[in-house]
């Protein structure tokens, strides 16, 4: 079994065929009843806990479809866009803020990327550069609360999801700060452009009122947690509720329709 692994991953085959083919041949070969298949694939998705996985993906794209990711890349804008390589700064700051929302880098990376690599390369990056600076800022989106990642490995080994929650926010910063000290030092080695960003501080305080309503989102999923009021499950949950009277109520931009679309993703 583990030289068929070996060599199945060696010719290239994906990894969840490489499981699923040592997996099959295993049972085959041990004589193992096949009614433990179906079995222990109910047991491993029998879990209340990772019902919750769905739910906070359900709640980032319906904060996305509500005009939450647009305000957010504004507030950032904001924050740090007037500096040498600010639309770079902009991606890191901007990504951080909505790793709190989906909890999946890929996720964050789609949302935001949509945005900032056009406009990065509108203002004179290399694609290749932005696309870089996304995928990298996006590997705080398993760190910052709420990690799907988090909840998997809580429910997988038994460990506090709230502890873990809790022990990714630090992280998270620190690693943003971390590329923003690498971007740094490329925008004054390659002369990244600087832009002219109006940030007064009534266009500052506008900014972060628009985009406050989504910025609420991890503190009510982790201060909910953290203060026993529901567990990640229902964490989740009401995160989809937020979304949806953030998107209907506050922002007036989520539309009936987009919701099958939504919820099919």
């Amino acid at each position: 079994i583990v030289a068929l692994f070996a060599a199945l991953l060696a010719i290239g085959v994906p990894i969840i065929f490489v499981l699923g083919i040592s997996g099959a041949v295993y049972v085959y070969l041990a004589n193992l009843p096949l009614v433990l298949v179906p079995q222990r694939l109910f047991v491993g998705l029998n879990s209340f806990l990772v019902l919750s996985v769905p739910l906070f993906i359900l709640a980032g794209n319906i904060m996305n479809a509500s005009g939450i990711t647009q305000r957010i890349v504004n507030f950032s804008d904001l924050l740090v866009g007037r500096v040498r390589g600010g639309l770079a700064y902009v991606t890191l700051v901007a990504l951080m803020f909505f790793s709190g929302i989906t909890g999946a880098g890929a996720a964050d990376t789609s949302a935001i990327g949509s945005i900032m690599i056009p406009a990065m390369r509108n203002q004179g990056y290399k694609p290749e550069y932005a696309a870089a600076i996304t995928a990298a800022g996006a590997t705080v989106g398993p760190i910052i609360p709420p990690s799907i990642a988090f909840v998997i490995y809580g429910a997988m080994a038994d460990v506090s999801i709230a502890g873990l929650f809790l022990a990714g926010v630090i992280p998270g910063i620190l690693l943003t700060l971390a590329m923003s000290l690498v971007v740094w030092r490329q925008a004054r080695t390659h002369n990244f452009p600087v832009r002219e960003v109006h940030s007064s501080p009534r266009a500052l305080l506008r900014g972060f009122v628009e985009a406050f309503p989504g910025l609420m989102m991890p503190a009510i999923i982790l201060g909910g947690i953290l203060g026993g009021i529901f567990t990640p499950t229902e964490a989740a949950a009401a995160a989809v509720l937020y979304a949806l009277v953030v998107g209907f109520l506050v922002y007036r931009e989520l539309r009936p329709a987009a919701l099958w679309t939504i919820l099919r993703d």
